[in-house]
C-alpha cells in the first residue's frame, strides 16, 4: 500500500508570501491555503457569528400596580399650641411643602399623640373612637361610642373605619364622609347622619381611589379627620423673586375655645392622611 513521504528534506512555497519554507512547517489555513506557520491568520470570528437572541422582556412573576398611599410624616416635640380662648390649634410641621406646591394638605389625621395639650385629651386630637353597634354595608347613619374622640368630632367631615381581612390580614379599611353630627345627651353617643360610604378624604390635593363600603362590628376602632388650613410665611429673599412663601405650620379648629395657652402632644406624633392603609 502507497504512502506520502513525510518531506523532512522537501521544500515549499508559500500560497500567502510566495516565499520558500520547509515543508514540515507548512499549515493549511480555513480557506485552503498552504502558509508558512509565522503567517497563518486564523478565520475572521465575524465571518460565522453567533445567534443572538432577544433582550427579555416580559417577567415571569408579575402583579397589577397600585398607588401607594401616602405615609405619615413625623412632627417635632410638642407640635401642637393652644390660645386661651381660642378654637384654633397650630401645628408646628417645619418646611412640610414648597411654594409650587402651596402648602395644601386638605384632611389629616393625627397618630400617636403622646400628652395632652391642656384639656384637649389625647382622644380628642386623634379624634379615635369605636362602633357603638355594629353596621350593614348601606347603613347611612352611624352610632360611635361616647368619649372625647366621638364628641369633638368635625361638624361635616370624613371618618375611617378600621378592618382586616381575618383570612389574608389584610386591611380592607372605609372611609366614610358624614354631614352631620348628633350627640344623645343620655347616653353621649354620637351618631353621624348622612353618610356617605366607600369614599375617600383629600390629601395634599390628591383625591385617592374610593374604599369600599362593607359591613362592620360594633367596638371595630374609627378615626376622623380634621380640615388643615396653611399659615405660611413671607420671606424676603433679597433676590428674585422678592419674596417667597415658606411653610413651617398649619391650623386645625376645634369645636370649643380653649381654656389655657400651652404646648404640648410629646415627642413623635405623626400627621398624615385619614387612611393610610389600602
Amino acid at each position: 500500500m502507497s504512502k506520502y513521504a513525510t518531506g523532512k528534506h522537501s521544500k515549499a512555497i508559500s500560497d500567502r508570501s510566495g516565499l520558500e519554507f520547509p515543508y514540515r512547517e507548512m499549515v493549511r489555513e480555513w480557506n485552503g491555503s498552504f502558509v508558512h506557520y509565522t503567517e497563518y491568520e486564523p478565520k475572521q470570528p465575524q465571518l460565522e457569528p453567533r445567534p443572538v437572541g432577544g433582550d427579555g422582556v416580559a417577567l415571569l412573576n408579575v402583579r397589577t400596580a397600585r398607588t401607594e398611599f401616602p405615609t405619615p410624616d413625623f412632627l417635632p416635640n410638642n407640635p401642637f399650641s393652644i390660645t386661651n380662648g381660642n378654637k384654633i390649634m397650630t401645628v408646628s410641621f417645619p418646611d412640610y411643602s414648597t411654594e409650587a406646591q402651596g402648602g395644601e394638605l386638605n384632611y389629616v389625621r393625627f397618630q400617636g399623640v403622646k400628652s395632652a395639650v391642656g384639656a384637649r385629651s389625647i382622644e380628642q386630637i386623634e379624634l379615635s373612637s369605636t362602633l357603638n353597634a355594629n353596621i350593614s354595608a348601606t347603613a347611612t347613619s352611624i352610632t360611635l361610642s361616647a368619649g372625647d374622640g366621638s364628641f369633638y368630632l368635625e361638624p361635616i367631615s370624613y371618618i375611617v373605619i378600621e378592618k382586616i381581612n381575618s383570612v389574608t390580614g389584610l386591611y380592607e379599611n372605609e372611609v366614610v364622609y358624614y354631614e352631620s353630627v348628633s350627640i344623645d345627651v343620655g347616653t353621649s353617643v354620637a351618631t353621624l347622619n348622612n353618610c356617605v360610604r366607600g369614599t375617600a378624604a383629600r390629601f395634599r390635593g390628591t383625591t385617592f381611589s374610593n374604599t369600599t363600603a362593607s359591613s362592620h362590628l360594633a367596638g371595630a376602632k374609627v378615626f376622623g379627620a380634621r380640615a388643615a388650613s396653611i399659615d405660611p410665611d413671607t420671606v424676603v429673599t433679597g433676590a428674585q423673586p422678592a419674596t417667597i412663601q415658606q411653610y413651617n405650620r398649619f391650623t386645625v379648629t376645634m369645636i370649643q375655645n380653649s381654656t389655657s395657652t400651652t404646648t404640648g402632644g410629646g415627642l413623635q406624633c405623626t400627621v398624615g392622611p385619614l387612611n393610610d392603609r389600602s
